[in-house]
Parts: structure tokens; sequence; C-alpha cells
């Protein structure tokens, strides 16, 4: 779908070209762009503004059958993400007027601030993830993706980023996935179909795969993440996946929360915060979906995915306030509250994953605490971890990728909220303030030893209203800033 070109102007046969335009330097060095720019800008209308836009038809200068022109604004706000969401935004209008492909001209000017390589990188990702329709449920199907997206660049670069497409396509094909089995309504994807839907891609890339039903995680005493599932006619899982390349040194373990839907269970959720918890399982899409592009990415680095899916619902053998269960480490939780349930199945798959595959480094992502969308709102997801380098580590790639993450602390004092007379510790804390850090407090008692991050990723997980490059329902969220990690690791 993405192909880079370096078309001559005056030959093109094209039905779009479109051109972003700076509003107050010139961004382009191709002499034939500058020249179209130019013309736009003769028009009152047309600055290049963020957002202003203005379309030309069947130009003398060009074959093309339309160029449209679509401002950026000034050049000090014009960063990767910002020709992320140009791309997008130039797709979904090619998109709505039907057209089958476009070519985008690539800014490339002794102006520019972004290199060359970040530029392409991030236009691309805004393109292709912009494609994307999730229109699944819907029997009249309005909008078709392009067919074909065209970057026009230098002649020297088309042979010099010549594998970019096809491993940028790969990530953002990882990011669609996620995002689609996050925008799954909970009727289609109960824990055992979206077992059967995780084993049968994870397969398909050869990937080691093992499950663990009820009765398996029953006998190896997975006592915390059977409380959660036990008011749900639909029994647990555990999925572990595995990617292992020759002479990989390290192994990097990543553990994803999937809650197909959380009803709160005893404590019942309130009307206004159910409807969306469809999207509960959006760390376990994303761990998985990041398992699969490792493999067809080929990464050198042995890449573990440990996910355990449950359905968190009320009924007469539904978990209870004021229950004590024993967790897999052997430590003993009382349930302090029902709807604290991810966090109860994901100490589970922690202990689990560390005792097995003894990883290098292990990170969780989970749609854990409104707390945390309380803190950084609905863009931004909050990092936890003790160790400096590897949280820095994911706060840049979450920099990279616009996958945003912010670190929070993780304060000793605040362990004593958790404490419990009954048992060995408590799922919520005695204090309404502070969730996100006494969550992820809670998830680091059944860590170890073990260089371990948490990833709480409830605000940006899913999004109401869409944006230039993803529409509403499931973001995908993880899933670059995964892949841009494990090179980095």
């Amino acid at each position: 779908m993405l192909n880079l070109t370096s078309v001559d102007l005056k030959k093109v046969k094209t039905e779009t070209l479109i051109i972003p335009v700076c509003e107050d330097k010139t961004i382009h060095d191709n002499q034939a762009i500058s020249l179209l720019i130019k013309k736009a800008k003769q028009l009152k209308e047309f600055t290049g503004k963020k957002n202003d836009e203005v379309i030309f038809y069947d130009l003398e200068e060009i074959k093309a059958k339309r160029v449209m022109f679509l401002g950026l604004g000034k050049l000090e706000k014009i960063d990767p993400e910002a020709l992320r969401a140009f791309a997008g935004r130039a797709v979904k209008k090619c998109m709505k007027t039907n057209l089958s492909e476009v070519l985008l001209a690539v800014p490339c000017g002794k102006n520019m601030k972004t290199e060359i390589a970040s530029a392409l990188e991030a236009m691309m990702e805004g393109a292709f993830l912009g494609n994307h329709i999730f229109d699944k449920y819907k029997k009249e199907k309005k909008l078709k993706p392009l067919k074909k997206i065209y970057l026009l660049v230098k002649d020297d670069m088309v042979k010099k980023y010549d594998l970019l497409p096809a491993r940028v396509e790969t990530v953002c094909a990882g990011t669609i996935l996620a995002r689609e089995w996050v925008s799954t309504p909970s009727n289609d994807k109960k824990p055992e179909q979206f077992t059967k839907s995780i084993v049968t891609l994870a397969e398909r890339e050869k990937l080691k795969v093992s499950v663990l039903n009820e009765k398996e995680l029953k006998q190896k005493k997975f006592g915390a993440m059977l409380a959660v599932g036990a008011g749900s006619n639909s029994k647990a899982r555990m999925v572990a996946l595995e990617y292992s390349p020759k002479d990989a040194k390290n192994t990097i373990a990543l553990v994803g929360k999937g809650v197909t839907f959380d009803s709160g269970g005893i404590n019942l959720k309130t009307p206004g915060s159910m409807e969306d918890m469809k999207t509960d399982m959006s760390g376990a899409a994303a761990v998985a979906a990041t398992l699969i592009t490792a493999a067809k990415l080929k990464l050198n680095v042995k890449v573990v995915g440990v996910i355990p899916i449950v359905e968190n619902m009320p009924s007469g053998s539904a978990s209870r306030p004021g229950d004590v269960v024993k967790s897999y480490d052997g430590k003993t939780v009382e349930i302090g509250n029902t709807d604290a349930e991810g966090r109860l199945i994901l100490i589970d798959a922690l202990s689990f994953c560390i005792k097995k595959y003894k990883p290098h480094t292990i990170i969780d992502i989970a749609t854990l605490t409104g707390a945390c969308v309380i803190a950084l709102g609905e863009k931004i997801a909050g990092v936890f971890s003790f160790d400096d380098e590897l949280a820095k580590a994911i706060e840049l790639s979450g920099k990279k990728t616009h996958e945003r993450c912010w670190r929070l602390p993780m304060p000793d004092d605040y362990k004593k909220l958790l404490k419990s007379d009954l048992a060995d510790i408590n799922n919520i804390s005695s204090s309404r303030w502070g969730g996100a850090i006494t969550g992820a407090l809670f998830l680091s008692e059944f860590a170890g030893d073990a260089r371990w991050a948490h990833i709480d990723i409830a605000g940006p997980a899913s999004i109401k209203k869409g944006h230039e490059y993803c529409g509403a329902g499931g973001t995908g969220f993880g899933v670059r800033l995964f892949c841009d990690l494990l090179d980095k690791l």
C-alpha cells in the first residue's frame, strides 16, 4: 500500500496530489512544488495556517486531476506528530471523495527541523493508520480504504529508505489489529472467543502458543485470577505467546490485562461508567498484537507475552467484597472491591511469567485505574517503575511514537494504604486519593526483584471521537510504543 516515488511532477499521473504547506516558511526544495504553493497562497483564503485548505483542478503545470494544499501552521509547530496528522487527514479526505490512490509530497527543505527519516516514518504511519475503517457491524459500507498511497521524495531517498514502507506497514497493521480487538463488542469476544482469535493469528506467525483453561488454572492455583472470573459463565483463560529468534540473549516479557467486559462484579459499576467496558482488554490486545508484529519484523530479541483473559460479572458464584483469595505466588489478598479486578489477574500473570520465563525485563500494560485518567487526562499513559533507565526508555519511545507516557511516583509510605487486617494485602487503598499510585504499588508487591514497569493506559486506550489518523473506538495504544522500545532494549 505504501510506496516511495520520485516521479517528475510534469509527468505524474495521479488522481490527487496533496501538498503540506507551512504558514511562515518554505519547507519544500522541489521547485515545481514551491511554484504550486506560491500559486495557492495568492488566494486570500489560503495562507498555510493550520487546517487551511484549498483545491485546484486540472492545472496546466501538472497532470494530476486535483492538487490539494493543506496548511500545517507555523514552522515551529511542525514536528513528526504534525506530519503524522497531516497524512492521516489527507488520506481521510481522499476516502470521503471515493478516491483509490493519493500522492503525498514529503516536505524536505533547509528550514525543516524534523529529520527526513522521522518525517517519512511519521507520514507513513499517519497515512496507513488513517486509511483504516472499522465498519464490520455496519450493513452499509460508506467508505473504502485507498488502494495505494505514494510519498513523493527526492531520487536518492527512494533507494535509501526502500525498507521503511514495509516496516511501517507491519507495525501499523499490528496497531490496527489491536484497535479492532478493542472495538469489538464484548458479546463477540468472550474469553474463549478472544483466546481463539489470538491463538489463530499467533500460530499463523509461528509463535509458540500455550493456553491454560480454567481446570488447569485451578490445578496451578491461579487463585486471584480465578476469583475475578468466578461470576461469569465464560471461563477464564491464560494465553502465553513466545517469539524466540536464534541467538537472542535477553528475554523481554509483556503482560496485558484482558478483561473482555468489566461490569464491576458485585461492586457493580454505575450507568455511564459501564458502557465502554468492552475496552478493558486493551492491554491484552496491545501485547498480543506486539508479539505477532515482532514475529513479522523478525526482531532479534526474545519476547514473551502473557495474557490473562477473564470476564468480570455479578452472579451467585461471583467473588464478594471481603473475600480472601490466595494468589499464584502464595500471598493472600483481601478483595476490598470487586471492581479493582485488573490488578488481581495481573498479579497472577506477573508471578507466573517471572517464575516460568525469568525475563530480563517485564512490563505490564493495563487499563487499570480511573485515577490515572484524572491525573493525566485521556491522551497520556502513566508509567510506574523503580528502574530509572527502563522508565526513561518507555517515555522516549512514547515521545517518538506519540503514544505519550508520563512517569508517576511510587512512594514507599503509600504501601501502608494497602494493609489488610485479614490478609497479606488488600486489593484497594484505604484512601480515595492516589489510586493510580496504590494500584501500581499493589502490582509491585508481586514483581519481586524483577526489572519491572507498569503502564496504565486507562486514558488513551480508546477514544469517543476520532482524530486525523484514528477513528472512534480502540486506539491500539502500546503496539507502536512497544515495537520501538523492543529495538531500544
